[in-house]
């Protein structure tokens, strides 16, 4: 038996993890585990929630000698009732031992990042918007940080600065206007799509004016984003799609997304999710 490689991404990432935690060796396990030991492991869910990241967890198994990974549920689903065993690891106690901190730092982290995009999923069901994640993620994680994302049921925004044009007010101000950015925008983009940050109603006109794809509705109310959907779609039910940003938890984010913007996107799946409760569970013999 053994445990396929991850993509050339997760192998990166789960080295420079494994890297720094056992540095020039596992000093414990050297210690303490002196003859040659099967075991077995299970990984134990201990949250409700959605678990995403056998990838990256296999992968750390993979990179310090186990033999075998298997899932035992779905990746994706929200599960109400625990503890559940998850997956199991087999091989040498050395490398469960060895694998098991990044493995679960891991898991644990983007199952996090999933559960929590699950809950805000959740609470804006029957609105029509949809949630979004944005470029607050953990440097060096993005990809994998947004397929947890995914993975809870949320929506991907941009990758970065180059799959999507943002005009903000620096740009406007440096351009000469948001008319004239969203300009040169179309004739120098490559064809990507256009939005235009808005911070007022005054900001919302000029964005329609302009012809921007979308806009995105920062640091407004519920009040005042319902006021700026109706200027922006002109009683038309047309107009470009409306993002609305800054401020949106969980205990408000179905206000916000009733107001009858198309998405709402929020920072704190990615950078403020605490991570799911994962415990590894390890006894010698396969």
């Amino acid at each position: 038996m053994s445990i396929e490689p991850a993509s050339e991404e997760i192998r990166e990432i789960v080295a420079r993890g494994l890297a720094e935690d056992i540095g020039s060796g596992d000093a414990t396990t050297a210690a303490v585990v002196r003859e040659p030991v099967s075991a077995s492991a299970a990984i134990v869910q201990k949250q409700p929630g959605v678990v995403f990241g056998f990838e990256a967890a296999a992968e750390a198994f993979r990179q310090t000698g186990a033999e075998a990974f298997d899932t035992m549920v779905v990746e994706g689903h929200w599960r109400e009732t625990v503890p559940r065993t998850v997956a199991r690891v087999f091989g040498p106690a050395p490398a469960l031992l060895a694998g098991e901190r990044t493995a679960l730092n891991l898991l644990g982290h983007l199952s996090g990042i999933a559960t929590l995009t699950a809950r805000f999923v959740r609470s804006v069901e029957g609105t029509g918007a949809r949630v979004l994640d944005t470029r607050k993620t953990t440097p060096g994680l993005r990809a994998i940080e947004k397929r947890a994302v995914a993975s809870g049921g949320g929506t991907n925004h941009r990758m970065g600065l180059y799959d999507a044009i943002l005009i903000k007010d620096n740009h406007a101000a440096i351009a000469g206007g948001v008319g004239e950015a969203v300009r040169r925008a179309r004739e120098n983009g490559g064809g990507l799509e256009v939005e235009v940050e808005c911070a007022d109603l005054g900001q919302v006109r000029e964005g329609v004016e302009s012809g921007a794809d979308r806009l995105l509705l920062d640091n407004m109310g519920p009040e005042e984003l319902r006021l700026a959907v109706a200027v922006a779609r002109d009683g038309t039910g047309g107009g470009p799609l409306l993002e609305a940003s800054g401020g949106i938890t969980l205990e408000n984010v179905a206000d916000y997304a009733a107001t009858g913007v198309d998405f709402v996107s929020v920072g704190a799946l990615t950078h403020s999710a605490p991570n799911l409760d994962l415990s590894l569970d390890l006894q010698a013999g396969g």
